[in-house]
């Protein structure tokens, strides 16, 4: 299956209005969210006040390859509450659709900063992922970090599907806790299969944010910043781990890199909308946002 020659009929206006002022393109059949930091900052804390079942997805090139051609995955990101464009290309494909300025909202990042302001409003987090070991060393460098974070709780599932039993277990575990916020980091596509399946059943915020465990515990080292914006993070992710990774890049940036160029000549001539349409969104967002920090 060639999922950038499968999407065209699934992309017919890309902008696709939603609830909760959301503004959204449409990226290989992947619903994006065209956001700012703050925007994105205040929505979550904003459920996370009230422990509102919620799960937000990071979405790199790999995710959305993967989603057009799983129907599960592209389910369970559609389905999302938000999905923020996580590789700096995916937030390129948003920018040719007429989204100008649309940052990269890459999952460590969100971490970190989801972190610090949790840190600063008493907001609690719970860590579901990685190893045991690992756990350990992110925790401490997290409260290293930011001494006021509340750390509820933390659990390293086992590299096998849960029973029922023990799932119903982790929940109550994770719901005891009184964590706002549960990030997860199982990797695409676990963790969005895993968050969309405990919707409605976890009281918190879940945020999928992949490699983040390994990178702030200091497992990983992540690429230098030029990297990042020019969009090469994930050449340093190959050099790190060539035999786990070679073939997932050659295959999804190929994917990828021929879809936009498909696409790109139909977004640049249909972007003037999107344009107006992302701007009336952000100004509405942007008082949103000062409503939400006053009442804080």
């Amino acid at each position: 299956m060639n999922p950038a020659a499968s999407v065209d009929e699934r992309e017919n206006g890309p902008l696709i209005p939603v609830t909760e002022g959301r503004t959204t393109g449409r990226v290989l059949g992947s619903r994006i969210d065209t956001l700012t930091w703050d925007m994105a900052l205040s929505r979550i804390f904003r459920w996370a006040k009230t422990r509102t079942s919620r799960y937000v997805c990071m979405c790199n090139v790999h995710g959305v390859v993967s989603a057009a051609a799983e129907s599960g995955l592209r389910k369970a990101i559609n389905g999302a509450d938000m999905a923020a464009p996580d590789g700096k290309p995916v937030a390129v494909a948003l920018a040719l659709q007429g989204f100008r300025g649309q940052p990269r909202i890459s999952g460590p990042e969100l971490m970190w900063k989801c972190c610090e302001q949790a840190a600063e409003r008493g907001v609690s987090i719970f860590l579901y992922g990685s190893t045991s070991e690992n756990l350990s060393t992110l925790i401490e460098s997290l409260k290293a970090s930011f001494p006021k974070l509340k750390i509820a709780d933390a659990y390293a599932p086992p590299f096998r599907q849960l029973t029922d039993e023990e799932d119903a277990d982790v929940v109550r575990r994770i719901n005891n806790s009184g964590a706002g916020l549960v990030f997860v980091g199982l990797g695409c596509p676990k963790q969005e299969l895993w968050m969309a399946d405990h919707k409605g059943r976890i009281d918190a915020v879940m945020l999928g944010v992949g490699a983040a465990f390994d990178f702030h515990s200091g497992r990983i080292e992540r690429a230098p910043d030029w990297m990042q914006d020019m969009g090469l993070e994930w050449l340093t992710r190959l050099l790190q781990e060539p035999g786990r990774l070679w073939r997932r890049y050659l295959v999804t940036n190929s994917i990828f890199l021929t879809y936009m160029l498909l696409r790109a000549p139909k977004w640049i001539l249909s972007r003037r909308g999107n344009r107006e349409t992302c701007k009336k969104a952000k100004q509405k967002a942007t008082y949103d946002v000062g409503a939400v920090y006053r009442r804080d």
